[in-house]
C-alpha cells in the first residue's frame, strides 16, 4: 500500500514575480545535495485516520514553525518515484525562511558506529522564483508549480530582473 503525504505550497509575489517557498531535507544524506532535492513542506499521514488538509497544515507548522493561513487552493496529487502519493494545497503567505524551526529525528550516525545523533527534519528553507524553484524541487513535485502558475494565470518572465 502506498504511503500518503500532505503538504502546502506557499507562494507570494515579490516585485510582481511569483515566488514559492521550498524546504531542504535535513540530515547527513542531504547535506551536500541541492538541485532536485528541495520539497514543499509536507509529511506522512494515515489517510484512514486523518484528513489530508489538516495533516498538511500540521506538517507545515512542524517543519517550519510557521502557520499557513488563508484561502487554500487544492492541487492535483502527485506520485513520487518511490510510490508515495503527495497531496498538496497552495496558499498565499510569507513565512520567514531565515527563522524556520523544524522538528527533529534521531538516527545512528555514522553508520554502524552505535552513536545516535539528532538532526532537523528541515535544515533550511527559501523563497525561489519559478525558474529557480524548477531547479531545486524534486522532479515529481514540479507539477505543483505548473498547476499553481495555471491557476494564477501567471506567465514566467523571459528574463529574470
Amino acid at each position: 500500500m502506498a504511503q500518503h503525504s500532505a503538504g502546502i505550497l506557499m507562494f507570494r509575489f515579490a516585485d510582481n514575480l511569483l515566488e514559492v517557498f521550498l524546504v531542504h531535507p535535513g540530515g547527513p544524506f542531504w547535506k551536500n545535495k541541492d538541485s532536485g532535492v528541495w520539497s514543499i513542506p509536507k509529511g506522512l499521514y494515515d489517510k484512514n485516520k486523518e484528513d489530508g488538509f489538516e495533516a498538511a497544515k500540521r506538517e507545515f507548522n512542524e517543519e517550519t514553525g510557521c502557520r499557513a493561513e488563508g484561502d487554500f487552493i487544492p492541487l492535483t496529487p502527485v506520485k513520487q518515484s518511490g510510490g508515495k502519493i503527495v497531496t498538496a494545497w497552495a496558499v498565499k503567505g510569507n513565512c520567514n525562511a531565515g527563522s524556520i524551526q523544524s522538528n527533529s529525528f534521531s538516527m545512528e550516525w555514522p553508520p554502524e558506529s552505535g552513536k545516535q545523533q539528532t538532526f532537523p527534519e528541515i535544515d533550511r528553507a527559501g523563497w525561489f522564483s519559478i525558474r529557480e524553484a524548477r531547479k531545486k524541487i524534486l522532479k515529481s513535485q514540479s507539477g505543483f508549480i505548473d498547476e499553481l502558475m495555471k491557476l494564477l494565470n501567471y506567465q514566467e518572465p523571459l528574463e529574470h530582473p
